[in-house]
Parts: C-alpha cells; structure tokens; sequence
C-alpha cells in the first residue's frame, strides 16, 4: 500500500469517528440506548417469569397502537403526562427538582372538581375557569416549596416530599366533608356536563344522542368507546408556551440563568429568592392544568379517597428524564409511557402477563438513563485517539 493511500484513509477514519463521537453526544442517543436496555433486561425477566418477551412486546405496541381507539387511548393517557413531564422539566430548567408534582396535581384536582360542580357557567368558558383556578391552587402550592428554599433554604426535594402527602391527606379530608361527596360514596361529585372537555360529551349521556353516534362506525368507535377530548391540543399548546417563555422571553432568560450559576445571578442583581417562587408557581401550576385536563376530559369527572398516590405527577419524572429536561421531547416521551401503560392492560389480558412487568421497565429506562454519562465517555475517549479532531 502506498503512502497516498495511506494517508487518504486516516482522515476517512478519523471522520467517522468524529461522526461516531458526535451521536453519542447526542441526548436521543442515551435516550434510544435507555429503552433498548431497558427491553432487554425486561425481556429476561419476562423469560425467568415463563413469558415470551417478543408475543409481550408485539402486544404492547398492538394494545397502544393497534387499532384506532387505542390510538386514542394511548393518546388521552399520555396527555396528563405531557404536562407533569413539562412541569418537571421547567422547574429543572431553573435549577430546581421539583418532586412535588404528584402534590401539586392532587390539589389541582380538588380545585378542578369543585369548580366543576359546584360553579355554574356556560360551556367553554366554564373548563377554562376550572383549569384557571386549579392552576392557581396547584401554583401556589408549588410556590410554598419555592419559598421555603429562597427563605430557608430547605432544599426542594425534602419538602415537596413532604406537601405531597399533605396533599393526600387534603384530599381525603375534603372528601370526608359531606357535602362535597355523593352520598353513600367516597367519591365527589362529578362535574358538571358544561365543564367538560369530552367530545360529544352530552350526546354520550342520552341514549338518542348514542343512537346518533352509532350511525356512525367512525364516531361510535373513537367517541363512545374512549374519552375523545380536547386535552392534548391543551397539552401541546402549554408545550410549545412553555418553550416560547424560556427561550424567547426575559422572563424565561433570567429563570434559567438563576438555574445555572444563583451566585452570577445575584451579582448581576436578580432577585434570585423571588425568581425562585417563581419558577415554583410556574411548574406547580402546569402540574395543576395537567389535574384539571385529566378531570375535565377523563371519566368519571371526579375524585375518590386515595389511600395511596395515584401517580400521575410521578411518572412526570421519568418522562422529564428521558427527554433529558428538553421542552419539546416531553410529547414522544410521554407518548412512549403514556403507550406502555395502557398497551400493557391488553397484554396482561390477552397473555396473563402482570402490568406490573411494564412498571418493571419504566424504572430500568429511568435507571438506564444514566447511560448517557457513559455515551459522553466513549466519545471524549474517541475523540482523544489520535487523528480525532
């Protein structure tokens, strides 16, 4: 081999490793490795419990996605997630973990349910009430946690844990009032049909307006047999406000330089103990539309004691995890999840395999998360070889 050909091949080398450093680097490169580990440690577990894993996973994207309602299934579970995930997601994007969602999303139901019932408005402008006043009461329990960090400097994960299981117990003593719980029920009135966000949601409720609906195949599938409603359009538009506020906004600059260097922030003369309420208010509140989304657009409408969380905020987590706290990535990520937990109701009905096995693997894909830190050291080890540049 001659000399020319020898160096002609270095630098075709070299660029392909530099590509190679380059998609490691890449957040959806960890996210991607994530899921793949995550389903190949969660196909061995499905062996050792005597299932094949490739009928569950065949079935798990046939029960999210197989037929038109569970599109819609799909979709309508994974919106309340959109939005728990985005409110983690802006809360870190101002360098604060906000493990408070799950509270935060249990007082916005209250609200959410009271407004609902006890409030007469006319349709339209009634869910926009709900959703405005369950956001202001799950803002400012979010606030709380921001203010016992700006004044006493209580780091946010220790109380948010605490008002979580404040807003637990708020629930089931708002519900122990009887006046705010059908009778002979642990379960509060359902809202009204004007706050509802439920396409068709009043013809679902008569039997001549089903009759009508069953004229149509198309309707009588995706209307009658789901909760069809308006939520994820809600749930992208706050996506992409969300994401116009912190990147194109001085609200939204100052917030995440007091996320990146508090210190820098002081000095050039931010307020930083307000800017943290308000981030608080911010991410509490999106936890709270994400409540009042679920209650207004997801049957029955309503609440019902809790002896437990039920969860909605704490998947938030690992969807703001996986898209590595980015704001637009939260919709796929939430779609993923929000696709497992429904499709894996068809998979344990169809194979008798346990939804706890897909439980399983959205905690391996938030354990394997931390692959991407491994991505980042094989590429700063790539790019080291020589002839890397």
């Amino acid at each position: 081999m001659t000399t020319t050909e020898t160096n002609d091949k270095k630098p075709t080398k070299a660029s392909a490793l530099k590509i190679i450093a380059n998609i490691l680097r890449k957040p959806i490169t960890g996210s991607i490795l994530a899921i793949l580990a995550a389903a190949l440690v969660g196909g061995v577990i499905l062996i050792a419990a005597g299932h094949n894993p490739i009928q569950a996973y065949i079935g798990l994207f046939y029960g999210a996605v197989g037929q038109p309602r569970f599109i819609v299934h799909t979709i309508v579970a994974s919106t309340a997630l959109i939005l728990t995930g985005l409110s983690v997601t802006f809360a870190y994007k101002t360098g604060l973990f906000n493990i408070g969602v799950e509270g935060q999303f249990i007082v916005g139901t209250i609200a959410a349910v009271f407004l609902g019932y006890f409030v007469s408005l006319p349709p339209v402008i009634h869910p926009i009430v709900v959703m405005l006043g369950a956001m202001l009461v799950a803002g400012v329990f979010g606030a709380i946690v921001g203010f016992l960090k700006a004044r006493f400097n209580i780091h946010e994960v220790l109380s948010s844990i605490m008002l979580n299981w404040v807003a637990i117990n708020l629930l089931n003593l708002y519900l122990g009032v009887e006046a705010f719980r059908r009778t002979g029920s642990n379960s509060a009135h359902s809202i009204q049909n004007s706050a509802s966000i439920i396409l068709f949601h009043e013809m679902k409720r008569t039997s001549e307006g089903i009759a009508q609906l069953r004229e149509s195949e198309i309707l009588s599938e995706l209307v009658l047999r789901t909760d069809l409603n308006f939520g994820i359009f809600i749930a992208i538009a706050t996506v992409l406000l969300a994401k116009f506020i912190l990147d194109k906004t001085s609200l939204g600059y100052t917030l995440k330089a007091v996320g990146s260097n508090k210190d820098a922030a002081e000095f050039a003369g931010i307020n930083i103990k307000r800017y943290m309420i308000l981030s608080m208010f911010i991410s509490g509140a999106i936890a709270g539309l994400a409540a009042a989304v679920h209650i207004t657009g997801v049957s029955p409408n309503t609440i019902t004691m809790l002896g437990g969380f039920q969860n909605f905020g704490f998947n938030g987590i690992p969807v703001a995890l996986l898209s590595n706290a980015a704001v637009i990535p939260n919709i796929f990520s939430a779609l993923l999840f929000g696709g497992m937990n429904y499709g894996s109701g068809y998979i344990q009905s169809r194979y008798q395999i346990p939804t706890e096995t897909i439980d399983i693997m959205i905690g391996l894909i938030v354990f394997f998360v931390a692959l991407r830190a491994i991505c980042i050291i094989i590429a700063d080890k790539i790019e080291l070889r020589k002839g890397v540049q």
